[in-house]
């Protein structure tokens, strides 16, 4: 059974910044794509950052672009997200999701629709 789990969420103030891990089990983690996503009340899932199998490759979505910094630790199956700088519109669930299908070493993907496995998500809150 794959479970994805995401913690390091929390409040914080503007202009602070926030690390959040995913650790996942249950599938081959270095054969995985990953992302995160977001979701803010009311709104629709949004792209965050992906990250490709080795590492090697990185996407992020606007919001994130020169803020957000996506890693991952093959080792650890573990993925990371780095978030500085945040702001009020940075509120939301954060999801991580991984690919169950084997890629390519520099495939990334910012599609939710494409992505098999969820995290049950973690809460960030950044009040001005």
């Amino acid at each position: 059974q794959v479970q994805l789990l995401e913690s390091g969420g929390g409040l914080v103030q503007a202009g602070g910044s926030l690390r959040l891990s995913c650790a996942a089990s249950g599938l081959t983690f270095s054969n995985s794509a990953m992302g995160w996503f977001r979701q803010a009340r009311g709104q629709e899932r949004e792209f965050v950052a992906a990250i490709s199998r080795t590492g090697g490759n990185r996407k992020y979505g606007d919001s994130a672009q020169g803020r957000f910094t996506i890693s991952r630790d093959n080792d650890k199956n573990t993925i990371y997200l780095q978030m500085n700088s945040l702001k009020p519109d940075d509120t939301a669930v954060y999801y991580c999701a991984a690919d169950r299908f084997w890629r390519s070493p520099l495939y990334v993907n910012s599609n939710s629709k494409e992505y098999d496995y969820w995290g049950q998500g973690t809460q960030v809150t950044v009040s001005s």
